[in-house]
């Protein structure tokens, strides 16, 4: 039997800070909490940090995650934007390590693959597979994005982490099928498969 563990994802963010916790008892996640934290309403970005840090320590502190899964900033047009990303991710990151939690980046594209098999899904799409996979109630779903995204950070790091060793891992679907044509059903549309 595996032992327990929990994993803290946290989608970074100046604005608005997303995180999920799920918990893995015998290689299988379940939802424990997820939300945000909005940071709006502060006008001074050295608060906003402040309140990062403080807020993720809390956020351990209360639930003992044993790894911190964070979304990595993606490369936009806006310096400043990136800036101001960057530096809420290394706060959250500083909280973590704060608390001696191993971390783990994931960027974008890498967790939206993770979880929906598009890297480009859109948020909305990472949001309903989250609730289908961990059999979210759709009253539990938050409005907030945000959150989804923290939560697709956790469970991306579920997937990457729970290979058992000896077990084969694969580049992609492709890969999957080309390996074990007999477990892969052809002639199967996304409209055939029942939720």
């Amino acid at each position: 039997m595996d032992k327990e563990r929990i994993i803290l994802g946290i989608d970074p963010g100046s604005t608005v800070m997303g995180y999920g916790l799920l918990r893995v008892v015998n290689r299988k996640p379940e939802l424990i909490t997820l939300g945000v934290f909005d940071f709006k309403k502060i006008k001074d970005h050295y608060l906003t940090l402040q309140q990062i840090f403080s807020r993720t320590v809390a956020l351990i502190d209360e639930y003992h995650p044993d790894e911190m899964a964070l979304e990595a900033p993606f490369f936009g047009k806006n310096v400043q934007s990136m800036l101001k990303l960057g530096r809420a991710q290394g706060v959250a990151m500083a909280a973590g390590l704060f608390r001696e939690l191993p971390i783990t980046e994931y960027a974008p594209l890498k967790i939206k693959m993770a979880i929906t098999g598009n890297g480009k899904a859109a948020k909305e799409q990472v949001a309903d597979m989250l609730r289908r996979y961990l059999k979210i109630p759709q009253e539990q779903m938050p409005k907030e994005l945000d959150a989804t995204d923290g939560l697709a950070a956790a469970l991306c790091h579920f997937f990457e982490t729970n290979v058992p060793k000896g077990e084969k891992k694969y580049n992609s679907w492709k890969d999957f099928a080309a390996k074990n044509e007999a477990k892969v059903k052809t002639g199967t549309k996304p409209s055939d498969l029942k939720e």
